[in-house]
């Protein structure tokens, strides 16, 4: 895991308190421990993928029951140094059913989990609003949660959720029917999103002279709370239709943590990306890469830098994946192909990046 890792580059990340490297390999104990709770395949509640794509499936009976689980992470900081609540919740459904629907699944309902230092109904309100929005937005339920109060254990709040959702067992999209040739579609993020924020963080705030919540961004007319705090995009309705106008999607992925890394999560063997042609980074990543000095490298894989979900198909659906998200008010451009690699590397050559499981290399 750490061969493209040099021993002066990828700090900032690690500075600011995410130890990705150490999660990776608490991780993969916790995955040998967890795998042998897995009934045997074929029988009821039988695990279809493995450990580590966006969601799992499970085996009820015939049908396919999608499953996924995250949170909004320290954007909450954010939320309550603008003291302002009312969005966090469409973060929390966001980062759950977009990972839902790359397996190919239509959500359905969600809990929620909220965590309180001390309860606050004013805040508790704000934060349902929020919910009720992003649950709108993608189509669900929320048909339970739960409120901790955890005094001694968390500081201000934290938000997460669990999503579940329908797929046909013959119908789950993992990647194992990619072709070279094929196209790889990128669907326009809102910005940062609710990945990279403790990065952004120490850029910005831990500083001997912490850059105003008020500052402008340029060019978006946001102040830097603002925008940080700009709610994640929820694209659960343009891809169910995609997946109703285009039989064979062939991937779908959600670009969140790992950015454009998250592509190399695909099943087949020996698939490689070329990301030749990604739209202009949104100015908040300009800002972060300036403030914080760092790398074109470490910012391609903390950050989605532009793009916040990717659709890949043959090069004959791609008019009618791009008329479909124009319909919906979406921005998307075709930003890459599929080529044969064994590496399973994601290559973006105008960056001159190289990038393998979770580290990109400047070439």
């Amino acid at each position: 895991m750490t061969a493209n890792r040099s021993p002066a580059s990828h700090t900032a990340y690690h500075d600011s308190g995410v130890d990705t490297l150490e999660a990776d390999l608490g991780l993969d104990r916790l995955v040998k421990r967890i795998v042998q709770t897995w009934p045997p395949r074929g029988s009821f509640g039988a695990v279809q993928l493995a450990i580590g794509y966006f969601a799992n499936v499970i085996d009820i009976g015939g049908i396919g029951l999608a499953i996924s689980t995250d949170g909004v992470g320290s954007k909450a900081i954010i939320a309550q140094l603008m003291n302002r609540y009312d969005t966090i919740g469409i973060d929390c459904i966001a980062m759950n059913v977009n990972d839902l629907i790359c397996v190919g699944a239509q959500p359905v309902s969600l809990v929620d989990y909220i965590a309180v230092e001390r309860v606050n109904s004013q805040v508790l309100e704000a934060i349902a609003i929020g919910l009720a929005e992003g649950a709108a937005q993608a189509g669900i339920s929320i048909s339970g949660g739960e409120i901790a109060q955890l005094g001694d254990v968390v500081h201000g709040f934290d938000l997460a959720g669990t999503a579940i959702g329908t797929v046909a067992l013959d119908k789950i999209i993992t990647g194992r029917h990619l072709e070279p040739g094929d196209r790889i579609i990128g669907i326009e993020s809102s910005g940062i999103h609710s990945n990279g924020l403790t990065l952004a963080r120490q850029v910005f705030f831990k500083r001997a002279q912490p850059v105003p919540l008020t500052q402008p961004v340029p060019g978006t007319g946001a102040s830097l709370g603002e925008e940080l705090l700009r709610p994640t995009l929820i694209y659960v309705r343009e891809i169910m239709e995609i997946l109703r106008q285009v039989p064979n999607v062939k991937v779908l992925a959600n670009i969140t943590g790992d950015g454009l890394l998250n592509l190399n999560r695909v099943e087949h063997p020996s698939a490689g990306f070329v990301i030749d042609d990604m739209p202009p980074a949104p100015a908040i990543f300009k800002m972060i890469q300036q403030y914080g000095d760092v790398s074109t490298a470490e910012m391609f894989e903390v950050y989605n830098m532009g793009v916040g979900f990717c659709v890949i198909v043959d090069e004959m659906d791609v008019a009618t994946v791009l008329s479909t998200l124009q319909n919906f008010k979406r921005k998307a451009w075709v930003i890459g192909t599929v080529i044969e690699d064994s590496s399973k590397g994601v290559y973006l050559p105008r960056q001159k990046l190289s990038g393998h499981k979770k580290r990109f290399r400047q070439e």
